[in-house]
């Protein structure tokens, strides 16, 4: 599709300065920060004091940046996150490229947000990206991709570095199925959970797991592996 590639192509090209954009309007809260606490270094003061003051200022600065950036980001993405059926389409369309431009979004939030996770400012970020999140949601990730098409329960932990994808693609085509997680489920660090997952209440996706996609996991179980299969049920008895 000679009408596919040169929107790619142009829209790969805006993303540069909508980047710096972004970035740039994330600063100005930062910014005025450092400059309020410059402010504090009075005429005659010593040079030792002056640099102590400039580091605070500088790294007062950039932590308050960075949380604005990724606050700003997920404003963005939410508000421009694709409003997709579960299914399958072409990788070569227009919906593609809808979806594609809503993850330039989270791209931009991982500038800071490993900082953030686990804490409520990435909890805040991933509900206001479109993430449905239930009390008590521990999140020590900065992957959970597809923001809006993930549900998780109450309690649940994701462990550090463990991704979470409502979308993969597959013989031409872009696949995007939501992931259920439910209450008190804990997902291990560095796992990996393919778009079309339901997890059950209380279940446990081992370290390092791959959960293949559209895969359920009843409510107690623990799975492991690559692919994950189930090594205790939730009777604590290992299956047969």
């Amino acid at each position: 599709m000679k009408a596919f590639t040169i929107v790619q192509n142009l829209l790969t090209t805006l993303v540069i300065p909508f980047l710096s954009i972004i970035v740039g309007l994330s600063s100005i809260p930062g910014i005025y920060m450092f400059y309020r606490i410059q402010d504090l270094i009075f005429e005659g003061s010593n040079y030792g004091w002056e640099l102590v003051i400039t580091g605070i200022a500088l790294g007062t600065g950039v932590m308050i940046w960075g949380i604005t950036l990724v606050i700003f980001s997920g404003l963005l993405g939410g508000l421009f996150r694709p409003r997709l059926e579960p299914g399958r389409y072409p990788l070569q369309s227009f919906v593609t490229i809808q979806w594609a431009w809503s993850m330039v979004f989270h791209r931009i939030a991982l500038f800071f947000l490993p900082f953030l996770v686990p804490s409520f400012f990435g909890n805040i970020y991933y509900r206001l990206s479109g993430a449905t999140l239930g009390k008590g949601v521990q999140i020590n990730s900065a992957h959970l991709n597809d923001a809006g098409s993930v549900t998780l329960g109450d309690r649940v932990v994701i462990g550090g570095n463990a991704t979470i994808n409502a979308h993969l693609t597959e013989r031409g085509e872009l696949v995007m199925a939501p992931v259920v997680i439910g209450n008190d489920a804990l997902i291990g660090m560095e796992s990996i959970i393919q778009p079309g997952c339901n997890i059950g209440d209380g279940a446990v996706i081992a370290s390092r797991a791959v959960l293949p996609k559209w895969t359920n996991v009843p409510a107690g179980e623990v799975w492991a592996g690559v692919p994950a299969k189930c090594i205790r049920l939730a009777d604590g008895s290992k299956p047969e």
